[in-house]
């Protein structure tokens, strides 16, 4: 029989029938989408970071537009754009910008954000400027400002204070966000949101350990949020392809959500990954499975990384090789 004449006879005959349900995979696909932002990186403009200024195309190169088209495609919407500190303001920090080099940052960023998605803006040197510790935060803020006045205007762009701070005086890494903070603000980018970064390169896995004091920042825009990275191999580097056992995502993580919640903010995992191999996908599914159930204090997670310059890369995410692109988007599907 038909099932439309099965349905047909079976009310006639006084049955209600209900819709059927989802299957499992479906019903845990529909609960892992709880996450307001999932991307990636999109590297290059930080490359080449021992020749500054460096020559574009040669030392350095900025993401292929087409490429994030097609992450964007895939659900991705938000793309956070490693650059040089040295590159974008040269020779001091309260100096003015280099105009070719803020051209194609802003080319960059357009991309992005003329498509919906965010575009996070990312200093990619580690707490450094000229390999020596930024150890001036009114320099800092002045760094900021001169940045943040060139897109106080677009909403969907995001400031990221500086990407890892690490061996750092503790002190300094609080009073140095802050500075950016207060530098962002100044310059009349009132309404973007501000990710903040600690030291101990910004682990999720060392935050209840090292950055604590981190809890003291102040935004009069209320719009602070916790950047950390999380690597899932022995020494949380992102520099083995094996990861340490299929529960370690999660094991990761957990603290710093306690930490997160305790304090009433919210955080993203800026930077991730893990092999193209069975035990990571199944801890990295963990982690975001475990991410997902706590969606209050985690707004999402961005991978590491695209960019056109990263060839066989382990976790290459660039259409259309990447090996996490081929390998790894999958698992990272049900997430987007």
């Amino acid at each position: 029989m038909k099932l439309s004449c099965l349905v047909l006879a079976l009310s006639a005959a006084g049955f209600t029938l209900s819709a059927p349900l989802p299957s499992r995979r479906q019903q845990e696909t529909k609960r892992a989408k709880v996450f307001e932002w999932f991307g990636s990186n999109e590297s290059g403009a930080e490359f080449g970071n021992t020749n500054l200024p460096g020559v574009k195309g040669k030392d350095y190169t900025w993401p292929d537009p087409a490429a994030i088209d097609t992450l964007i495609g895939k659900g991705m919407n938000i793309f956070r754009v490693p650059f040089q500190m040295e590159r974008l303001v040269p020779n001091t920090m309260t100096g003015s910008a280099d105009q070719a080099y803020l051209v194609d940052l802003t080319a960059t960023v357009n991309a992005i954000t003329q498509k919906g998605a965010y575009a996070v803006i990312d200093p990619h040197n580690f707490g450094r400027y000229y390999n020596s510790i930024i150890s001036n935060p009114s320099d800092f803020q002045t760094f900021w400002k001169t940045v943040a006045t060139n897109f106080a205007s677009n909403d969907l762009v995001i400031f990221d204070t500086n990407n890892e701070y690490h061996d750092m005086d503790q002190d300094l890494v609080l009073n140095l966000n802050q500075a950016a903070i207060n530098g962002i603000r100044a310059a009349g980018a009132t309404s973007q949101y501000i990710f903040v970064e600690g030291n101990s390169w910004t682990g999720a896995w060392t935050w209840t350990d090292v950055n604590d004091n981190m809890k003291a920042l102040t935004d009069p825009s209320d719009k602070i949020v916790y950047e950390m990275h999380q690597y899932l191999d022995s020494d949380g580097s992102g520099t083995s392809a094996t990861c340490v056992s299929e529960t370690i995502g999660k094991e990761r993580v957990t603290g710093a959500t306690e930490w997160l919640r305790d304090n009433g903010k919210q955080g993203i995992i800026g930077e991730f990954a893990g092999g193209a191999n069975d035990v990571c996908k199944t801890a990295i599914t963990g982690m975001l499975d475990y991410m997902a159930q706590n969606a209050d204090v985690w707004k999402g997670a961005v991978w590491w990384a695209a960019g056109p310059w990263w060839g066989d890369y382990m976790f290459s995410m660039e259409p259309d090789g990447g090996v996490a692109y081929e390998e790894m988007l999958p698992v990272l599907q049900p997430y987007i």
